[in-house]
């Protein structure tokens, strides 16, 4: 019966929309789907007025005259809030192996920060899922209950996917609002604080909201990694190496164009001082045991920096239109300057206490 009343619905959509092309004529004005959709490629929202009913309003309606269920649920990708979560708790590296003893062999390897999903204990040790990773960590170096969700919420991040064809960014929680861009389907996006309808998020360095319907929210941590992920960063980074400048010039371009990526990623839209902060974390975070040491591992590190994870930054790479001051802040953190000490962590500023710089506070 769903399964015709789906049919049923998609047929009706079909009629509605034909109805409005020939009651609207052979030439149609550009229109958007509603207020907070907007369309890319055309279909029905090209050929609807923005003043008159959506399809998907029509079909709605119409459905519920009818006494028909419409599935409007997006699917939920897997939130680890859904599950026991585990957090570890050093200050460098932690191992994961095949069986919950120091005997075993280590499968992958958690750094600071990461965390992942409980799947069993036994004898002190407890097995975890967290990435690619399904391997025994000992109880000495984690945390659970409470204590977990308190780590998690502090250095996790809640990103929100675009669900549907694209979707206005807005300047307020309000569909009147000034729109600020278009996210198309399936881009992700950090989020800073999840309202009723809304959601508040950083866009090009500017405050901005999206409809909460038309997105898929997910909480990620930093995951563990396996030890041919590891290898394989490892030789990533030696590859990239190979093409260092030596003499006069102080560090590889590319490693100077990632880093400046990642500002610009991060702090594009902040004044000069944060932009140096951003790079001086990242150049920290080399120098600390707790993180991988080279600037690539750093930046591409499962579940730190929410560009490098939803592929904003490869495409920033790929464009090349990176601002001129991320590059002069990146080579400034390359040559030692830190205006941030030797924190390790920054998010938007959001009452936590830390260094404020512009919109971000570090700690």
């Amino acid at each position: 019966m769903k399964k015709n009343s789906r049919l049923l619905v998609a047929t009706l959509g079909l009629c509605l929309t034909a109805g409005m092309l020939f009651s609207n004529g052979s030439t149609a004005e550009a229109g958007l789907t509603d207020n907070c959709l907007s369309s890319l490629s055309g279909g029905v929202a090209s050929v609807i007025e923005p003043s008159s009913y959506s399809a998907s309003d029509l079909i709605i309606e119409t459905a519920e005259k009818l006494n028909l269920t419409l599935d409007t649920e997006p699917e939920e990708e897997e939130d680890i809030r859904d599950y026991e979560l585990v957090m570890v708790n050093v200050k460098g590296t932690l191992n994961v192996r095949t069986g919950p003893g120091e005997k075993y062999p280590r499968v992958g390897m958690f750094y600071k920060g990461g965390g992942g999903r409980v799947l069993d204990h036994q004898d002190g040790w407890t097995k975890v899922q967290s990435g690619n990773v399904i391997g025994w960590a000992s109880d000495e170096y984690l945390l659970f209950g409470e204590e977990a969700e308190a780590m998690a919420n502090d250095i996790g991040k809640l990103i929100a996917t675009i669900n549907t064809e694209s979707l206005r960014v807005r300047q307020e929680a309000s569909i009147t609002s000034k729109v600020l861009g278009i996210l198309p389907q399936g881009e992700m996006i950090g989020v800073e604080e999840e309202q009723d309808e809304w959601v508040k998020v950083t866009y090009e360095g500017q405050e901005g909201y999206l409809c909460k319907e038309f997105v898929t929210l997910s909480f990620k941590i930093g995951v563990a990694q396996t030890l041919e992920e590891i290898k394989k960063n490892e030789k990533a980074e030696y590859e990239a190496s190979r093409y260092k400048k030596y003499g006069a010039v102080e560090t590889d371009e590319e490693i100077l164009k990632l880093l400046a990526a990642i500002i610009h990623c991060e702090a594009g839209g902040e004044p000069y001082e944060g932009q140096v902060a951003v790079g001086a974390v990242v150049m920290n975070r080399v120098r600390s045991s707790a993180f991988p040491n080279t600037i690539r591992e750093v930046i591409y590190s499962p579940g730190q920096f929410t560009p490098a994870m939803t592929g904003k930054l490869d495409r920033l790479l790929e464009s090349g239109k990176i601002y001129e001051s991320c590059y002069k802040a990146a080579a400034e953190a390359l040559s030692g300057v830190s205006n941030v000490g030797d924190l390790l962590f920054f998010r938007t500023l959001n009452g936590r206490s830390g260094l404020v710089i512009g919109h971000h506070v570090f700690f």
